[in-house]
């Protein structure tokens, strides 16, 4: 068997990774507003930074929401289009070396997936993820580009933001600490600056997240959940993430390679049928 590609076309962003049997060849993303062209910078990119060779490539498989603009075969080499729910399971089961898990899958929106060896079940999806987080970034703070965002957000304060539990109760809440979260945004005042704004949008868009995945957990009986995505690169989400986890007593994990779960989970599919995934 060759290399196989594997290839997540997003809206705004495009993930290429190589796998050829058990061993991950190298990861590549590309940014552009056209899909198609997204799709072929991104296998140029790749084949060129990892010296690959097109006769070497056995298939490219392909998913996400910019998939369907590509018609035919990618450089005449046989193209197979994926379900997407099915690569997210896959791929997050791959990077967190896990047998079973819920898979979160943070991008423009979020998808909740349950996954184990016998399969891959979509649970439920929302609107709040990156597209949110930006949205609301760019009415609040002037600020759209990801990377200013992040750097804004890294000295925000929270106590200017966000309602906690100690500032509404004297007394201990069992279960809960005086730091949780009341209500987003519940304390904001004319005070807060862009930066304390911005940390603000993270804890509301990683906790929203981060409830739904804990009741998918509790909902299939499943203690650890991955989260892969474009949206595991803010380093305050994570520490969001991580305070979930001591809360409500679950295994979250951001396997390496989380933003490019996807495309390895493509990667993983079986080309005669692929609903169902493939072992390489």
């Amino acid at each position: 068997m060759g290399i196989v590609i594997g290839l997540d076309i997003g809206g705004s962003t495009t993930k290429i990774i190589g796998i050829n049997k058990h061993e991950l060849l190298g990861t590549t993303l590309v940014r552009a507003s056209d899909p198609v062209a997204s799709a072929f910078g991104a296998f140029g990119k790749f084949t060129n930074e990892h010296a690959i060779d097109l006769k070497d490539i056995d298939r490219v498989m392909v998913t996400g929401v910019g998939s369907s603009y590509l018609t035919g075969d990618l450089l005449h080499i046989k193209t197979i289009r994926t379900p997407e729910f099915q690569a997210i399971g896959l791929g997050g089961l791959y990077a967190s070396g896990l047998d079973r898990a819920i898979v979160v899958s943070m991008g423009t929106g979020t998808a909740f997936i349950s996954a184990d060896e016998s399969g891959v079940e979509h649970i439920i999806g929302s609107g709040v993820g990156g597209g949110t987080l930006l949205g609301l970034s760019n009415r609040m703070t002037n600020v759209r580009d990801f990377q200013m965002f992040t750097e804004l957000a890294e000295t925000g304060d929270l106590g200017h933001i966000d309602l906690t539990i100690g500032d509404i109760s004297r007394k201990e809440i069992p279960g809960l600490s005086s730091d949780t979260t009341a209500s987003n945004f519940g304390k904001v005042n004319d005070t807060a600056t862009s930066s304390d704004i911005a940390l603000g949008i993270v804890n509301l868009v990683f906790q929203s997240v981060g409830t739904a995945a804990v009741l998918s957990a509790k909902l299939k009986n499943i203690s650890q959940i991955v989260f892969t995505g474009n949206l595991t690169l803010v380093s305050q989400g994570k520490r969001v993430l991580g305070a979930f986890s001591k809360l409500y007593g679950v295994d979250i994990i951001v396997p390496e390679h989380a933003e490019f779960a996807t495309a390895i989970g493509a990667a993983l599919c079986d080309p005669d049928d692929p609903s169902r995934g493939l072992e390489i």
